[in-house]
C-alpha cells in the first residue's frame, strides 16, 4: 500500500489499512523521542516553500528591477528631483521598456492576468514540491524522496553517518525553523532535511545519532499515555498554526545546550585575524602596488579593488562565522556551535576524526595561541567552498584551549599522555625529547626546523611534528590511519633519511614529516603498520553506544 506522509509539528493520526491489510494486526509501534523517528514517511515543515520560493521571488524581483531601471531612475527623479530640466528626464523616460508597452497598447487587464497566472504557477509548483518532499527515519538508515516529474531518493546508512548538523539562517531563525544534514561517509552524500522546526530538528538529530550508536530509540524515550490522536485535517491545522505562530511571535524557545569547555573572547578573535599571515600579505600587496601605480601605472590600483574587495568580504564573514563559537562533549559525539547571523551546530561522532592538526604561526607565537583543524568526512562535493568550515573546530585559542578541544577529539588518548603531547608535541624540542628528530647529518635539508622535526608513535596515534616559522603537529589516530609510505629522492639516499607520510581522508590536514633517519622509519613503517592493524581490529567507535555497553 501507499505511505501517506504525516505533516511535521502535530502528532501523527491512526496509519492508513487497506483492505489486504485488515486481517492482519499491525505489530506494536516502538517508543521513540520525536513523533518524527517512527519509521514512517513524514513532510517537511508546511513553511519550507515560504523559504525556498521566496529566495526565488527575490531573484525574480531583482531581475525586474535591473530591466526596469531606467523607468526607475525616472520617477525617483521625478520625485525626489523637481528641479531638473524636463529635456534631462526625457532619456530615462522614453525607454522603451514592456511597462511603455503595455500603456502604449491599453494591455492592463491581459498583463494583470499575466502576473496572476505566473504567481499561480509558482505556488502550484512550491506546494507540489513540498508535498512530494518526504522522509523516513528507520532503523538502518534516513531516507529521503523529493521530485515532481523526475523523482530522486537518497539513502544515508546509520552505520555510516559522519555527524549530524544543524543549520539555522537569519531568516529561519524568526520563523522558529532549522535545516538539518546528514553527514554520509563519500562525496555529495549527504542528506537535507530542509526545514524542520527548530524543536523537532534536535529531537530527530538526537534519534539519529542514538540510532547510529546502536542503541534502540525505545530505550530513551519516556511512557507516552493520554496522547489524543488527530485527523489528518487537525494535524495539518495544528501545524499551520504553529508555523504562523512562530511567525509572528519570533523564534521558539532556546534549547538547553552542554556548557562550552573553551570561551574565545571577541578581541582575541579580532586581533587574530588582524594578524594573520594573509591580512599581511594582502597589506603587503597594497603598498607595493599604490608604489607601482604612483611611478606612472595607476590602472593597477583599480585592477586590484575586486581582489581587495573580495578580501575583505571573506575576512568579515570569517570573524561573523567564528563569533559564538563553542564546543563541548555530548554523550553522542563533540558539539560544535558557531555563526553570528548563520547558526550552525553539529555534532561530530565519536571516531570520525581521522586527523587533528595544531598549527602556530610565527605572528601569533608572542601571544600563544594555536588554531585546531581536523580530516573528516563531510559528504560534499570537492567544489563545495564551504568545507572549511567544517573542519575548524578551533579558530584561536590557548595552550590550554587546545588540550581541552583534544582531549574531546581523541577520547581514545591515554590522560597521561596530553601532558608530553602539549610540552614535546606542541612547544617542543626538550632536553628530554621522546621524538624522533632529523639526524644531524641532514640539517640542510630543513635547515630551521631540523632540530623539531620529528616524529613519535604511541599505541594509539602517530605524532608528526614540523615547522618552525609555522609550527605545526599533526595526531593520526592508528585505528584511523588508511595507510603509511616512506619515501626517497636522491639527496635523502645520500644522507640516508627519508619522508614518511600516512594516509587518512581528504582534508587540510597534512600527515607527513621529511628528513628522518632511514632505519628509524623502517622501525615506524612496521610498527604502525602492527599498529594500525590491531586498533582497527578492536575499534568498535562506530557503535559507540555498544562499545560503552
Amino acid at each position: 500500500m501507499t505511505d501517506s506522509p504525516v505533516p511535521i509539528g502535530a502528532t501523527p493520526g491512526p496509519p492508513a489499512v487497506s483492505s489486504t491489510d485488515a486481517a492482519s494486526p499491525a505489530p506494536p509501534q516502538a517508543l521513540v523521542r520525536s513523533p518524527l523517528s517512527d519509521g514512517e514517511w513524514h513532510r517537511l515543515h508546511p513553511l519550507t516553500p515560504l523559504l525556498r520560493g521566496g529566495l526565488f521571488l527575490v531573484v525574480v524581483i531583482g531581475i525586474v528591477i535591473a530591466n526596469l531601471r531606467d523607468r526607475l531612475i525616472f520617477l525617483f527623479l521625478e520625485i525626489f528631483a523637481p528641479g531638473i530640466p524636463a529635456d534631462e528626464l526625457e532619456e530615462f523616460e522614453g525607454s522603451g521598456d514592456p511597462i511603455d508597452f503595455i500603456v502604449a497598447n491599453n494591455l492592463y487587464l491581459a498583463a494583470g492576468l499575466v502576473v496572476l497566472g505566473v504567481l499561480i504557477a509558482l505556488i502550484v509548483i512550491f506546494y507540489l514540491s513540498w508535498r512530494f518532499h518526504t522522509f523516513r527515519i528507520t532503523g538502518d538508515d534516513v531516507e529521503v524522496r523529493s521530485g515532481i516529474l523526475f523523482r530522486t531518493q537518497r539513502r544515508a546508512p546509520l552505520d555510516r553517518v559522519q555527524g549530524v548538523n544543524l543549520t539555522r539562517p537569519m531568516l529561519a531563525r524568526l520563523l522558529g525553523m532549522a535545516k538539518l544534514e546528514v553527514v554520509g561517509a563519500g562525496t555529495d552524500a549527504n542528506v537535507k532535511l530542509e526545514y524542520l522546526s527548530t524543536t523537532n530538528a534536535e529531537a530527530v538529530r538526537a534519534d539519529i545519532l542514538r540510532l547510529a550508536s546502536g542503541r534502540r530509540l525505545a530505550e530513551a524515550a519516556a511512557q507516552a499515555g493520554g496522547d489524543v490522536a488527530l485527523s489528518r485535517v487537525g494535524a495539518i491545522s495544528q501545524t499551520v498554526s504553529r508555523g504562523i505562530t512562530g511567525l509572528i511571535e519570533g523564534d521558539e524557545a532556546p534549547v538547553p545546550v552542554p556548557e562550552s569547555v573553551v570561551d574565545i573572547p571577541v578581541l582575541r578573535l579580532l586581533v587574530s585575524h588582524v594578524i594573520s599571515p594573509a591580512t599581511v600579505f594582502l597589506v603587503l600587496g597594497i603598498a607595493a602596488i599604490a608604489v607601482g601605480s604612483s611611478v606612472g601605472s595607476p590602472w593597477i590600483l583599480f585592477a586590484m579593488v575586486p581582489t581587495i574587495i573580495g578580501f575583505v568580504a571573506y575576512w568579515i564573514r570569517s570573524i561573523l562565522r567564528s563569533l559564538r563559537y563553542s564546543i563541548a562533549p555530548t554523550p553522542d559525539g563533540v558539539r560544535i556551535t558557531f555563526g553570528l547571523l548563520t547558526t550552525i551546530t553539529e555534532i561530530v561522532p565519536p571516531g570520525r576524526v581521522h586527523a587533528v592538526e595544531i598549527a602556530q604561526s610565527i605572528l601569533w607565537r608572542g601571544f600563544g595561541w594555536w588554531t585546531i583543524r581536523i580530516n573528516r568526512l563531510t559528504g560534499r562535493s570537492l567544489s563545495d567552498n564551504s568545507n572549511d568550515q567544517f573542519t575548524t573546530v578551533l579558530p584561536v585559542g590557548t595552550t590550554d584551549d587546545v588540550e581541552r578541544v583534544l582531549r574531546l577529539l581523541l577520547p581514545g588518548v591515554p590522560p597521561n599522555e596530553w601532558p608530553l603531547v602539549v610540552r614535546q608535541g606542541m612547544l617542543g624540542p626538550e632536553e628530554d625529547d621522546s621524538f624522533m628528530n632529523t639526524p644531524r647529518r641532514a640539517w640542510f635539508l630543513r635547515p630551521l626546523s631540523w632540530r623539531r622535526n620529528g616524529f613519535r608513535l604511541t599505541p594509539d596515534a602517530l605524532l608528526l611534528r614540523r615547522g618552525f616559522i609555522w609550527r605545526k603537529l599533526a595526531l593520526v589516530p592508528l585505528a584511523r590511519m588508511q595507510s603509511i609510505a616512506l619515501h626517497q629522492g636522491p639527496l635523502d639516499r645520500l644522507t640516508r633519511v627519508v619522508s614518511a607520510r600516512a594516509h587518512t581522508v581528504l582534508g587540510p590536514v597534512y600527515a607527513g614529516v621529511g628528513a628522518i633517519d632511514r632505519d628509524a622509519a623502517l622501525d615506524l613503517f612496521a610498527d604502525a603498520e602492527a599498529g594500525a592493524v590491531h586498533a582497527a581490529s578492536v575499534d568498535r567507535s562506530h557503535r559507540w553506544a555498544e562499545e560503552i555497553a
